[in-house]
């Protein structure tokens, strides 16, 4: 018994509905491409920041040996380091927001696809579901009920956004330390002052990328929600 797959019956016009939702799809792609760019730029940008603050501190605390002229000068350069930190995670947050828009988009075409030839679907890998699970599913994030938790945690300190604040809560972290220091603090202090730098600049930055990304705008609304997925409201 043969088991080929039977070929889908040709529709007029269909050979023309795959040329345009192929150009589409090359577009999107060029476009993450054009969006991971950007990401990789800011970052560099930032580093290279921190890295020129760092250095002149190490120079300035060469001669001062941390004394008061360092502590007046580590404060307002750290401060800046600190202001480029939260800027590039602010742009970063919204370009991954416009990630999550070409990866709709393509999952949309996807399922355009399947439309016109259901018999390549099992050779897809990426979802063709325009939710939150199939987009998830097609940036490479496990969703399964029992591994959703632990797979979410481990992604999101990998990301860009992620990584950052975690840098720049350290930048706050500093800041609030040397302040404590010009005070006179005891030790005991210092530390627990830097310790609360850290993780108020950590959960400040942290609501304010999940805000960023929360409300998700008209043309992004499921309109082929992955099998099994709640209603939209």
């Amino acid at each position: 018994m043969s088991t080929e797959i039977p070929p889908s019956r040709p529709e007029p016009g269909a050979a023309t509905r795959l040329q345009i939702l192929a150009t589409e799809h090359w577009s999107l792609l060029a476009t993450r491409s054009l969006t991971y760019t950007e990401s990789l730029a800011r970052v560099n940008i930032f580093l290279a920041i921190l890295s020129g603050a760092v250095i002149a501190l190490a120079l300035v605390a060469q001669v001062d040996h941390f004394g008061a002229t360092f502590i007046a000068v580590a404060i307002p350069v750290l401060l800046v380091v600190m202001f480029a930190g939260v800027s590039t995670i602010s742009r970063l947050s919204a370009l991954n927001r416009d990630d999550y828009r070409w990866v709709i988009g393509m999952n949309r075409l996807r399922h355009a696809y399947l439309e016109l030839h259901p018999e390549i679907e099992p050779y897809l890998t990426a979802s063709p579901y325009d939710d939150l699970a199939g987009a998830l599913t097609t940036l490479g994030v496990d969703i399964k009920a029992e591994h959703r938790l632990g797979s979410v945690f481990r992604h999101l300190p990998a990301t860009l956004p992620g990584m950052l604040t975690v840098v720049v809560a350290a930048v706050g972290a500093a800041i609030v330390a040397l302040v404590a220091i010009a005070l006179g603090s005891p030790r005991w202090g210092i530390a627990s002052a830097a310790a609360a730098g850290f993780i108020v600049t950590y959960v400040l930055l942290s609501l304010a990328g999940r805000r960023a990304v929360r409300d998700v705008p008209p043309s992004l609304q499921p309109r082929f929600p992955s099998p099994g997925a709640p209603a939209s409201p």
